[in-house]
Formats: C-alpha cells, structure tokens, sequence
C-alpha cells in the first residue's frame, strides 16, 4: 500500500512542516512500503485502533515504540507518520458527517503544534503524545478558532451554583476545552470569537435555557497565577472569564516544559529568562513560590459570558 500519497503530502504541505521534517517523514512513509512486513505490521495497526471508530491511541503508541524498534526508526516520528496516513479517515468522515473541512484542517493544526513541543522538548522530528489525538480521530475533538472543543459532562463536584445563580450538577452536559501552543495571544476578541463559534457547533451541548456551559482544567487556571503575572495579561483575562471551582498548588511544576520546552526538566536556576512569562516563572519558583492547577466553567449565552 502507499502512504506517502497525495493526501500525506497535502498535510504535510497545509500544517507547514519543515522541509527537513518532511523529508524524515517521507524516508519513514517510503520504508514502510518497501517493507512487506513492516507494511503488514503498520496496516494492522491502521485497521485495529481506527476500526470501528478511532480508540486506545495510548496502545497505540506502545505499537509504534516497538515498530520503531524494530524498523530502526524513531518512534515519535513514527508515530506522527502513523497519524498522518490514519488522517486520511478522519477527514472522509467529516465529509460524511457533514462537517466543514475548514474545521478539519484547524483540528489537525494540532499535529503541527505537537510537532513543535516534540523538537523543543525532546529534538525529535514527531509527536511525544500520540494518545491525545484520540479524541480528534474519534470526532468528538474539533479546533473552533483559538481553542479546542470537546463534548462533556460536568463531574468536578456534584453541584455548582455560579455567581449568577446558575445551578450545575454531576452529569450535566458542558463543552470542555483545551488551549494549544499555538502562539496566539489569548486577547479578548480572539478568545469570544472562539466561544462563540464552539456555541454555534455544540447545539446538543446546550441548557434547555439556551445557556452553553464550558469548562476547563489547565495549570494557566491555578489562582496563584494572580502572583505571578501581570493584572492585564491576557493569561489573567483569560482566568477572569471563569468562575473557579479548583484551584490547588503542586509541589512541582510538572506543566514547566510547557512554559521552558526541554529545559522544563532541568531545575529552575536553568530556565531561559527570554519572555516576560519565562522571567516570570523562573523568578516565581526560584523565590520559593509554589504553581499549579484549577478547574472552571464559564457560562456562555451565545452572545456573551454570564456573570
């Protein structure tokens, strides 16, 4: 079978890989078809985690570890290679379903984004978290503007009441959402254009009274953030959109790759200082300051947030 085929180029052409990435990618694709058994063994592996519906991406990552070993490739560029071929589905099933294909590229904007944390954390040409792209090949994971949007129900506590006197309990349908690396500043506009647009696409997620309720557990909603960054950030305007329902430190900041890439895993005294959040943080946790995670929702009318 080929894989380096004209929908593999397409997506390597629209996510904006480097050359030299491409080339790696292509050297893996071309191996595989020139290998019958690495062939058979990599076409079972498209057949078994995206039949009947894509699942186990975590397993599947386990394949291509030991693939790549096999093969004498890298496994995360394999495993980005994998998600390039099994992409090829996703986007004939958006076409079935109806979905535009301006949001399927969005979407898999994603692997470009992984890409990037997988050279700067790990120098590698791949992807180092193939199991997030679960919810993306099973549908149920969609790019709409800045954010990614995904169906959900609320279990964080078993009832919430927000400020307005909104009532949401266990079960309760919400949108959860995701914030990508992807460099956009998280401003006002670009962050209303995106909860407007996630109204839009998730009608069936919507209250009987017309409200959408999104939520969201990021290491950029810990209330400690208050301390460490500037009042009119857009990371702070962003916190403000939500009412916070958890908000805990850590002992350790495990999200710092996030924030520094591969020098995340060294101590801080080894963080870069090259942005204003680097210097930030670096100073923050050099000073004995703690980070780390909360959880929020936000109640949109379509229009605006609920106060």
């Amino acid at each position: 079978m080929k894989y380096c085929n004209e929908h593999f180029k397409l997506v390597e052409e629209r996510l904006g890989f480097p050359q030299e990435a491409v080339e790696v990618f292509e050297g893996i694709a071309q191996k595989i078809e020139n290998s019958k058994s690495f062939s058979e063994k990599f076409e079972k592996t498209l057949n078994k985690y995206m039949t009947p519906k894509a699942h186990d991406f975590g397993d599947m990552c386990d394949d291509m570890k030991k693939l790549a070993f096999i093969y004498r490739v890298k496994e995360y560029s394999l495993t980005l290679v994998w998600l390039i071929v099994a992409s090829e589905k996703v986007l004939a099933l958006y076409k079935e379903k109806g979905i535009s294909e301006d949001i399927f590229w969005d979407s898999m904007m994603d692997l470009k984004y992984k890409f990037q944390e997988c050279v700067d954390c790990k120098e590698v040409y791949g992807t180092f978290v193939g199991h997030w792209y679960t919810g993306f090949y099973e549908l149920n994971r969609f790019a709409l503007g800045r954010f990614q949007f995904e169906n959900s129900t609320f279990g964080v506590r078993d009832e919430f009441v927000t400020k307005a006197g909104i009532k949401i309990k266990k079960g309760d349908k919400t949108v959860g959402f995701h914030i990508p690396s992807s460099g956009v500043p998280l401003t006002d506009e670009v962050r209303l254009d995106a909860y407007k647009k996630a109204y839009e696409f998730f009608k069936d997620q919507r209250r009987d009274d017309g409200l959408l309720i999104f939520e969201c557990g990021s290491w950029l909603l810990y209330e400690g953030n208050r301390e460490i960054l500037p009042e009119k950030s857009n990371t702070i305007k962003f916190m403000n959109d939500f009412e916070i329902i958890e908000s805990n430190p850590k002992d350790k900041f495990n999200d710092a790759w996030r924030v520094f890439g591969k020098y995340g895993y060294k101590s801080a005294k080894h963080w870069p200082e090259d942005s204003s959040m680097r210097r930030a943080f670096k100073n923050h946790v050099l000073s004995g300051g703690k980070t780390g995670g909360g959880h929020g929702v936000i109640v949109f009318d379509g229009e605006k947030i609920v106060r």
